[in-house]
């Protein structure tokens, strides 16, 4: 469930607050939208390429990605030629990503709207994305619409990627430490497996393909406080007296048990589905 209200200084606060996420914790992206901007741009080209590599999101299609966040996505995949729309519920992230590319001269369509009220024309996209964000939506709800936006050989692609803290031990020891802070996250404990596709979405889409692969992605120390501090466990929902205890015991942890420059075990996780057009 979204709802919005007025914040400090007339602020929009977007808050999220949904009973399968944190047993229900609020959230809100826009508290962390700086550091989300400067610290989250963290997939190699290799996640990128795989995308490409498929056909999707390449020179002659319309792409609208979901969940845009500071536009992650579509600004890294401007090179590969296709005409992006990206939208985000929370108006400071869609301000971090309008600012990011029109610094970087890319003309890309960013609007300021949850998924669950996107109001497109019907078959106007050759592809959809939602990366880092397909398990936020009221699945029921949003599905119907997707498939109607798609044109008939539209494909949905939904993309992942996570570290793995039984497997590394600095992310393992972060992870620990935001628990402390938010005993009820549920962004933790990830393991390598495939994207979790909710049963409705077997109504408009079939599977097509899957991928599931290891990375090792470079950190100094302050930019993987940085990425930490930037997740829904810490930077969008702690209060400012938690956030800040947090960020002096995370640097006082990195400081005991990492080096200036690491290396973090990920996996990143990808699934395509096809639009079903015989219904």
């Amino acid at each position: 469930m979204y709802y919005l209200k007025n914040g400090i200084n007339g602020r929009i606060i977007s808050m999220i607050i949904d009973r399968r996420i944190d047993a229900g914790k609020a959230f809100d992206w826009g508290r962390t939208s700086e550091e989300y901007a400067k610290y989250r741009d963290v997939y190699p080209n290799e996640f990128y390429q795989r995308i490409a590599d498929r056909g999707l999101c390449i020179d002659g299609q319309n792409v609208l990605d979901l969940g845009t966040g500071t536009g992650v996505l579509p600004r890294n995949m401007y090179r590969y030629g296709a005409n992006w729309t990206g939208t985000d519920i929370s108006p400071e992230q869609i301000e971090q990503a309008k600012r990011l590319s029109e610094d970087a001269d890319m003309k890309i369509d960013f609007q300021t709207v949850p998924t669950e009220e996107i109001d497109f024309p019907k078959e106007s996209y050759d592809v959809i994305t939602a990366c880092q964000c397909f398990w936020y939506f009221d699945h029921e709800r949003v599905m119907p619409k997707l498939a109607d936006i798609l044109k008939p050989d539209g494909r949905l692609l939904i993309l992942y990627m996570a570290w793995l803290p039984f497997e590394d031990k600095i992310a393992g020891k972060s992870e620990e430490l935001v628990l402390k802070y938010s005993p009820n996250w549920t962004g933790g404990g990830e393991t390598k497996h495939a994207i979790w596709i909710p049963n409705v979405t077997y109504e408009y889409f079939e599977l097509e393909d899957h991928e599931e692969y290891d990375l090792k992605i470079s950190f100094t120390k302050e930019s993987w406080h940085g990425r930490m501090k930037a997740s829904r466990g810490v930077g969008a929902s702690l209060s400012e007296e938690e956030l800040e205890k947090w960020d002096e015991e995370h640097r006082e942890l990195l400081d005991e048990i990492a080096p200036e420059q690491f290396e973090v075990l990920h996996y990143a996780a990808l699934a395509v589905l096809k639009k079903i057009t015989t219904r």
